[in-house]
């Protein structure tokens, strides 16, 4: 693996690392002030990415990785428990918890999204030839360089693990987000409805294979909200 490739791939994995620990540590956060302490006692309310590492070694590590390697960008998992017997007494309080992990996400793609612009307003930033998730925007010198290319895997990034995320399938967090929208009885019927390990590999499957259509469309919105009035290549 050569420098750049090297580089890259360090800068993916700060910006995966960060912002699943910030997706994390906001469910756990939630669910404390909820009511429901077992995150909290694991240590999973906290940015350190330690605890989470030490609870999902394979997806914050080894599936990045490897994902990097063969696709050229990361992707991964980590987890917070919590208590299903808090979350079956209290359903509006475990859909608020599972709202605040893909918020999370928006808000750092937010921070990046206003980053990026502020950088093309000012000129430290400019248009590249082609968007990609790794180059929103690109900069001359070097340290610019390494700024824009951070601040595009995060904004691309946390756009993916927002959107995906809220998917209302199981086992994402948007089957229980949606939930804030029904009356309690029909949340009752509904989570036990779901809880049916069968749905959550067919969640899976029907999130992977309509993701890329309402991502390409929301991607590219946020592209043209950045560089507007360009003809973008998109890869």
């Amino acid at each position: 693996m050569d420098f750049l490739n090297l580089a890259n791939m360090l800068t993916w994995y700060v910006a995966f690392l960060f912002s699943v620990t910030a997706h994390e540590a906001a469910h756990a956060f939630i669910a404390m002030k909820g009511g429901d302490l077992t995150a909290y006692q694991g240590g999973q309310v906290s940015l350190n990415p330690l605890p989470h590492i030490k609870r999902s070694p394979f997806g914050t590590v080894v599936v990045p990785i490897l994902s990097f390697i063969f696709g050229g960008w990361m992707i991964g998992w980590a987890s917070a428990p919590y208590d299903p017997n808090w979350a079956a007494r209290y359903p509006r309080r475990a859909a608020i918890m599972a709202a605040a992990g893909p918020a999370a996400n928006l808000l750092i793609a937010i921070l990046a999204f206003t980053s990026i612009k502020l950088g093309l307003v000012f000129g430290a930033f400019s248009a590249p030839d082609s968007i990609t998730f790794t180059s929103v925007v690109v900069a001359e010198s070097g340290g610019g360089f390494g700024l824009a290319r951070l601040l595009s895997v995060l904004l691309s990034l946390n756009l993916i693990l927002c959107l995906f995320n809220l998917f209302p399938v199981p086992p994402l967090d948007g089957s229980s987000v949606i939930t804030l929208f029904m009356s309690d009885e029909l949340t009752m019927k509904y989570r036990q409805f779901m809880s049916q390990p069968a749905f959550s590999f067919l969640g899976i499957i029907i999130a992977w294979r309509l993701f890329p259509q309402v991502w390409r469309v929301v991607f590219v919105l946020v592209v043209n909200l950045l560089h507007p009035g360009g003809d973008w290549g998109y890869s």
